[in-house]
């Protein structure tokens, strides 16, 4: 089994909580890239890189930047099929089963794979899950799609186990940049009972209570952006 997705089932299987930085190249400094690590909080466990509308050239200076700074496993969390740097580690190949915009459940994915064939990378079948965080996203923006309401969690579970049934092997619960509300723990406690597979939760989460609530709730990794990016971010 690739090494990226073997330590993450590891680590859920040995119940350990894994931290995900994400990077968004277009709001990065490739020139202060050892002086961004040195503030990642201690516990961070990967570095994602990637956004809703992110240059190629942007993504690979980013990729370089950070590459050379940190021996951290770097994953790509990809806008579009355009988003791929040889110079990551891993990419999360994402479906967002959330919407029904062909563009995104299948159309980029096919586009990326000319170029993905061709290189080193890991790659990893993610079913992507936009749920509403109380505010427009650029995911939404990007895509044209709804997201899920929190309130139909057996809709959220249902999805989330099509995404299992189709062969993913991680769950990816999104409630957007800047999310004004995050993705409720008993969502992430009843799509955790469903699927049994690890199950990455992003978005909102800005205080050490939701930060543990998901946590206990059963997410497996968390994945903190705008927070870290403003200052806001409590470990």
């Amino acid at each position: 089994m690739p090494h990226i997705l073997h330590g993450i089932i590891t680590a859920e299987k040995a119940g350990q909580k894994l931290l995900a930085v994400l990077i968004d190249p277009e709001k990065f400094d490739p020139a202060s890239a050892q002086k961004f690590l040195q503030k990642i909080p201690f516990l961070t466990t990967h570095i994602f890189i990637g956004g809703s509308t992110v240059t190629s050239e942007a993504l690979e200076n980013c990729t370089e930047a950070i590459k050379a700074n940190t021996g951290l496993p770097i994953v790509l969390f990809p806008g579009d099929h355009r988003q791929i740097s040889t110079k990551a580690d891993a990419l999360l190949f994402l479906s967002l089963l959330s919407g029904r915009n062909p563009d995104y459940l299948i159309e980029q994915q096919v586009r990326s794979v000319s170029f993905i064939r061709k290189t080193r990378l890991e790659i990893i079948p993610t079913a992507y899950l936009l749920i509403d965080g109380g505010k427009e996203c650029a995911v939404q923006r990007a895509s044209g799609t709804k997201p899920l309401r929190q309130e139909d969690v057996q809709l959220i579970v249902d999805t989330a186990l099509a995404g299992k049934y189709s062969g993913k092997q991680l769950i990816y619960l999104e409630a957007g940049s800047g999310a004004e509300i995050p993705v409720a723990p008993s969502i992430i406690s009843e799509v955790k009972r469903a699927v049994q597979i690890p199950v990455i939760v992003g978005g909102g989460i800005r205080s050490r209570s939701q930060f543990e609530a998901a946590y206990e709730a059963g997410a497996d990794m968390i994945v903190i952006g705008t927070a870290f990016e403003k200052g806001d971010f409590f470990l």
